[in-house]
């Protein structure tokens, strides 16, 4: 293998990524809506937003469990859409990489040209970090990009400020490990985003949505991407109201409102943020 970031960017260097990579998470939604949430139910979901929202994505991010089997055999996917693999298991009970059974070939065997692995933790969970640095070296040694998503533990008492404090520790200590990706966290304002652009150094970074409406993540990504990120991987902030419909209602929701979402804010971000190219020095 020698794949680069640039299947999953866009022409300028910089990520519109679509996230699908949702497995508790989406059973959840679709249970607090009153709608099936079986994995029939879960696969075909993905396969309905992917389908839809993919022809506008630089890349796509799913999972094994319900995602990747079902998008392919529906063709889903948009040909020139990046299919990134999430790695990790669901449920997750503790970070742990699998480099034999979701490794780097497991991926590539997936039709995927890169691997995101997500790790729940504090900035001082050593087991954590030890799992995340196999999982670069893993896919550096193979030729794989390799996409972090760390998302913050928080404690009894940290605030919302200790918790953005905890965001920029995160990615200051795994951007030593370089990563080809990094997929953060909101880390409360743009004084923020800025000290996460100096921590992560060489190491591009994107923001995630967290589940947030949409007009808030279109402002966090404006402010994220002038203060030097290389754009988003978002899920929720596009599709979610579409756990409550189905059927015709679904697909209107998605082509329409879900779609319009995605291309006002890729046209919104046209020219900011900074290619990974230039981050990366490549």
């Amino acid at each position: 293998m020698d794949l680069t970031l640039d299947r999953i960017a866009g022409p300028d260097g910089t990520f519109a990524i679509l996230a699908m990579d949702q497995r508790g998470t989406l059973r959840g939604m679709l249970d607090k809506a009153g709608q099936p949430s079986g994995d029939a139910a879960l696969s075909a979901f993905k396969v309905d937003v992917i389908g839809a929202l993919s022809p506008y994505a630089s890349g796509v991010l799913t999972d094994v469990e319900y995602g990747v089997g079902p998008v392919r055999a529906a063709g889903a996917l948009h040909d020139r859409c990046g299919l990134i693999v999430a790695s990790e298991r669901s449920p997750q009970p503790r970070t742990e990489y699998d480099a034999a059974e979701r490794g780097p070939r497991f991926v590539l065997d997936q039709g995927g040209v890169a691997l995101k692995f997500l790790v729940r933790w504090r900035p001082d969970d050593a087991d954590s970090f030890e799992e995340v640095r196999r999982a670069v070296e893993d896919c550096r040694t193979n030729g794989m990009p390799s996409v972090i998503e760390p998302l913050v533990r928080l404690g009894p008492d940290d605030d919302a400020a200790a918790g953005h404090r905890l965001v920029i520790r995160s990615a200051e200590l795994l951007a030593e490990l370089r990563p080809d990706l990094l997929k953060l966290e909101w880390p409360g304002d743009a004084a923020g985003c800025a000290e996460l652009t100096k921590v992560c150094g060489p190491v591009p970074w994107t923001l995630l949505s967290a589940g947030v409406a949409y007009p808030a993540f279109v402002e966090r990504t404006l402010v994220a991407l002038d203060a030097g990120a290389s754009g988003y991987i978002a899920g929720r902030a596009f599709w979610g109201e579409a756990v409550a419909l189905t059927g015709a209602e679904r697909q209107r929701f998605l082509q329409e409102v879900a779609a319009r979402r995605m291309t006002d804010l890729n046209a919104a971000i046209a020219g900011r943020g900074r290619p990974w190219t230039e981050v990366a020095g490549t």
